[in-house]
Formats: structure tokens, C-alpha cells, sequence
């Protein structure tokens, strides 16, 4: 029940914080929150801790910037045609082979994590890690529309 109370406390400070600072620092801000939460909901001893947070900063990162690019790629012919419908099969073609390819990359940078974090923590905590990625995901989301915070 404590680590419940926790979290929500950290949630809505990061909504605070959220509303007051610039996007940088928030994102640093929500990186500090998600290490805290999924250390929490992992239970890392201080040896996998250790060997674990460099192996995941950098798989993070990585999928950070290819879902950047995805999502910038996607904006980029939108804002060129105006709209999907405007589009020829060609195009859209080219864009969803793009798609594709980046979401190949995303799942072989992820395969790859797995191959090296496995030698750290038991594929229960993998799965708990999958499973507390996404709650914080939720419960960040959650707490970001709660608060009017829709853009």
C-alpha cells in the first residue's frame, strides 16, 4: 500500500512539474520517475541495478529515436500533401514501406536487449519490466489528461 501511495505522489509531482518547467527538463523529470518506477516494480538488487540501467539507457534511447523518426517521417508527407486522401498508392506505399522498416528496427532492437539483459535478470522480471513499462505509460497519460493538460 506504501509503494501505491509512492507512486501516486511521484505521479502527480510529475504532473506539476510538468505544468512548470520546459520540455526538456520534464523529460528528465519523467526518465527519473520511470527509473524510480520500474526499479520498484522490478526489485533490482544492487548488483543487477548495476549491469541492467546502462544495458536499458541505451536500448531506450535507441527506440526513442527510431519512433522519433517514424513519427517525423509520417508529419513530414502529411504536411506536404495536406491530408492522406490526396495522396497517390505510390506514396503511400513508399510510407508504409517506411513504417515497416523502422518497426523491424524497433523489434530487433528490442530482441537484442532481451539477448543481453537476460544475462542480469531472470525472463520474470523481462516480463515484469514489459508490464511496468506500460502502467507507467497509462498512469503518466492518466494523470497528464486529468489534469487538462491535452494539447
Amino acid at each position: 500500500m506504501k509503494k501505491i501511495y509512492i507512486t501516486i505522489l511521484m505521479m502527480l509531482f510529475l504532473v506539476i512539474s510538468i505544468k512548470a518547467q520546459g520540455r526538456n527538463e520534464s523529460r528528465e523529470k519523467i526518465k527519473s520517475l520511470k527509473i524510480a518506477y520500474l526499479t520498484e516494480q522490478l526489485n533490482l538488487t544492487t548488483n543487477e541495478a548495476e549491469k541492467f540501467w546502462p544495458i536499458y539507457n541505451s536500448f531506450d534511447q535507441e527506440q526513442q529515436e527510431l519512433r522519433i523518426k517514424q513519427r517525423s517521417e509520417i508529419h513530414k508527407v502529411l504536411k506536404e500533401r495536406g491530408e492522406i486522401d490526396v495522396m497517390d498508392e505510390k506514396e503511400a506505399e513508399k510510407l508504409i514501406m517506411s513504417k515497416l522498416a523502422i518497426d523491424k528496427l524497433l523489434f530487433e532492437s528490442q530482441k537484442e536487449f532481451i539477448q543481453k539483459i537476460k544475462k542480469i535478470i531472470s525472463y520474470k522480471k523481462i516480463i515484469k519490466l514489459q508490464m511496468a513499462e506500460m502502467e507507467f505509460g497509462r498512469k503518466l497519460m492518466k494523470k497528464y489528461h486529468q489534469n487538462g493538460n491535452r494539447n
